[in-house]
């Protein structure tokens, strides 16, 4: 009985160093790649380009931008390397719809997605995010594999000369 008792405290052990390990190797590296930044001249209207560098889906959780506010419109673009993606303030107009507007909750971001690596064949990501005022922070929160991760991605206003 207390050889199987040890047998099963060594094997917990190892598998709490198995998960731990994962954990902490999926944490060190993020799967989210970001790519194209653009942004209207008034920064209310921004596109940040997405990838998923990771071998499991990615679906975002959350979109803030500047100091953690709620943007008034945030869709995903689901384009290809040929066609890009479009900055606008208007996800329904007809220069809009061959974008392949999205709400963030019906896209899981495929894995290998990342831009550099795409085709014309293969999905790209643009979050799109509209606001009241001028955006110079979009704060994307996102899950892979069931972790939760953080992502800033920080936008400059040009200084007029």
């Amino acid at each position: 009985m207390g050889k199987l008792k040890k047998k099963l405290w060594i094997f917990i052990l190892l598998i709490a160093i198995f998960v731990g390990g994962f954990y902490f190797l999926v944490k060190g590296n993020p799967p989210l790649e970001i790519g194209t930044l653009a942004s209207s001249k008034d920064h209310k209207s921004v596109v940040v380009g997405i990838g998923n560098k990771g071998f499991g889906e990615v679906k975002i959780i959350d979109v803030s931008v500047n100091n953690n506010e709620k943007p008034s419109k945030t869709k995903v673009q689901v384009s290809n390397a040929l066609q890009g993606f479009i900055v606008t303030d208007d996800y329904e107009n007809k220069e809009s719809i061959p974008y392949g507007f999205q709400n963030i909750e019906d896209i899981a971001m495929k894995a290998g997605t990342s831009e550099g690596t795409a085709t014309k064949n293969d999905e790209i990501y643009g979050l799109s995010v509209i606001h009241h005022e001028a955006i110079n922070r979009v704060n994307i929160k996102y899950s892979y594999l069931g972790i939760t991760f953080d992502e800033r991605v920080f936008f400059q206003a040009e200084v007029n000369r």
